[in-house]
């Protein structure tokens, strides 16, 4: 007697998943870094690039490593204090200017484009030292 059944085919099981990639303390110091260095492309595009640099590397880097996340968000948020001081500075001096006295106000500019480039150059370097930097003065905002 032969029964016309077809042999039961046992699929083989699917392979396992690929761990999860291993990234090094090196690589998320590096990221760390670049969070805060990335807030220099607002030298050749002020206002913007100040802004988006870090925007993008927290962005794109906050799933991988999760210290990004810290470092993409003090960045910014020093990048928007900034952001906000320097309107601030510009909206007083011009209604000062009224009164003779506003240019002094303007003087203050120079200083802080020159803390947007000093402090995120301070806080790369602690970050890649594997330090945590915490901005003077910065506004929590994000």
């Amino acid at each position: 007697m032969s029964d016309n059944v077809p042999p039961i085919n046992n699929p083989a099981p699917p392979p396992p998943p690929p761990p999860p990639p291993q990234y090094s303390e090196a690589q998320a110091r590096t990221w760390n870094m670049w969070c805060h260095i990335a807030a220099l492309a607002g030298i050749p595009l002020p206002v913007i690039g100040n802004i988006v640099g870090p925007i993008l590397v927290w962005q794109i880097k906050k799933t991988e490593f999760p210290s990004v996340e810290a470092h993409g968000k003090a960045a910014l948020n020093f990048q928007l204090t900034l952001l906000i001081l320097a309107v601030v500075i510009s909206v007083a001096g011009f209604i000062l200017s009224f009164f003779c006295v506003g240019f002094l106000f303007f003087l203050l500019l120079p200083l802080v484009w020159l803390a947007g480039i000093v402090f995120p150059i301070i806080a790369g370097m602690k970050a890649n030292e594997g330090k945590e930097y915490k901005y003077p003065y910065s506004l929590t905002l994000v």
